[in-house]
């Protein structure tokens, strides 16, 4: 049967997105594609290691003439984020991606395609497949769970890397290079709650239609987050509101695009659901939508716990918090509420705060514990990452703007990006590391509308290449 993919060029890159495409890989779902890239590269005789992490360090003798040159890493991680419209029927842990090409423009049909960072698998399971390609030493390295907290990437052992200049392939424009980035920490509060019986008629409100997107690099463009709406037009409501059950987001990385609850309440919420809509509709969030429809409900937590809880998700603070001094038109310091759900009987908030500024991390952390605490909720830090600071001297830099320039006739942008990178821990664990982060054009990533520019895929392929001939 023939592939969607056959024949574009280059024919392996585009033969190895497809088949692990074909491979469940969400975070924390790792192993399947942990062991393809591990018998991919054993099948070719090169030396492999494969941890209890799923992490895999694949290394690749020079060519000839390269002998003593240098190493150089490639790097990119092995999970996706697993985003999916609301009516699509598909098992992120069972089901193939359902792929669909449209011109130059691929995707996956209602769900994330998993470009972030499938094509770093692609890019460099291509490179280390075709022998007549001129390069130093490589170290090829394929981390697991970046997605929810780089434990991949905070677990590996680095001893087993002698490489200083350390190419990343997790990147979203082929026009530019990222050269630094915000560390980040992730927030777990827990709130206890006190349940009794439902005494009034009960409705299902949901919040739905957003666009959501990365809450790195999406989070100054004035995008709703569904947690905040529902929280804010709850504590709208008059009178008592007993919530039987909140819910909302499915990644901590991700602007939440729906959130529901079920309430308790005396109160015709229908009218006030569309006054919300409309006041609250903007131009990045055309699509909002609020619905009220009634439901059955046997058990509701009671009023204080329900105020407690409606409470705590309006005080928290969401999105940009900080713009930076540093570097125009880029955010310091973030917070995204992503997830909210009850479970074990307590209302959980998942966060995840970034900010390129140790200090004003720490500060914000601090604000949200004490938030937490004067509601009554535990704070809990479940993982912090270091930020990846500007290098003013970079070698490596140097040497892709070249290429850059010879091969496209024009000068890359450098950015510092608000998103995370795997590259801040590893600028922790190797010393003296010169790193870049390069990579395809892909829109709307951690989105159900996720998709690649499948001609820029093969131009950073190429481009790699030629980077590596130079090095």
């Amino acid at each position: 049967m023939k592939k969607l993919l056959s024949g574009i060029e280059p024919k392996k890159v585009f033969e190895v997105f497809e088949e692990i495409c074909a491979i469940p890989h969400g975070s924390g779902n790792t192993k399947a594609i942990s062991d393809y890239c591990a018998g991919f590269a054993r099948e070719r005789g090169l030396w492999v290691l494969q941890d209890e992490l799923n992490n895999v360090i694949i290394k690749k003798p020079a060519s000839a003439g390269y002998e003593n040159h240098p190493p150089v890493v490639l790097q990119g991680h092995l999970d996706m984020v697993c985003e999916k419209d609301p009516e699509i029927d598909f098992d992120f842990t069972r089901d193939a991606l359902r792929l669909k090409l449209d011109g130059d423009i691929l995707s996956a049909t209602g769900t994330t395609l998993g470009g972030d960072d499938g094509v770093a698998v692609a890019i460099a399971l291509g490179i280390i497949d075709d022998d007549t390609l001129p390069h130093p030493p490589l170290e090829v390295i394929f981390t697991s769970d970046e997605e929810t907290g780089m434990y991949g990437a905070a677990g590996i052992d680095a001893a087993n890397i002698t490489a200083k200049r350390f190419i990343s392939l997790d990147h979203g424009d082929d026009s530019s290079f990222t050269v630094g980035c915000a560390g980040g920490t992730r927030v777990e509060i827990e709130l206890p709650l006190e349940t009794a019986a439902a005494v009034k008629p009960a409705y299902r409100i949901s919040v739905s239609g957003l666009t959501g997107g990365h809450s790195g690099e999406e989070i100054d463009k004035g995008r709703l987050n569904a947690n905040k709406l529902l929280g804010s037009f709850l504590s709208a409501v008059p009178g008592d509101v007993r919530i039987s059950s909140i819910s909302g987001g499915n990644m901590v990385n991700a602007i939440t695009v729906n959130a529901s609850c079920v309430v308790c309440t005396g109160e015709d919420l229908t009218a006030a659901a569309k006054i919300f809509e409309k006041e609250n509709r903007c131009s990045a969030d055309k699509g909002l939508t609020v619905t009220v429809d009634p439901v059955h409900c046997d058990t509701a937590f009671t009023a204080e716990s329900s105020k407690l809880i409606i409470n705590l998700l309006c005080e928290l603070p969401d999105g940009v918090q900080a713009m930076s001094a540093d570097f125009t038109g880029v955010v310091e310091t973030s917070l995204n509420i992503g997830v909210i759900k009850i479970e074990n009987n307590a209302f959980h908030v998942f966060a995840l705060l970034r900010s390129s500024k140790d200090n004003k991390k720490a500060e914000l952390t601090e604000k949200i514990k004490k938030i937490s605490e004067r509601f009554g909720a535990r704070c809990y830090i479940k993982s912090e990452y270091p930020a990846w600071e500007y290098k003013k001297d970079s070698p490596l830099r140097k040497t892709m703007v070249s290429v850059y320039e010879d091969m496209f006739g024009k000068t890359p942008n450098t950015v510092v990006i608000h998103a995370g990178l795997e590259c801040g821990l590893f600028s922790g664990k190797i010393k003296d590391i010169d790193a870049v982060s390069t990579g395809p054009n892909l829109y709307d990533i951690h989105t159900a509308h996720e998709s690649l520019s499948v001609s820029s895929l093969a131009r950073i392929y190429k481009y790699i290449c030629r980077v590596l001939e130079a090095l």
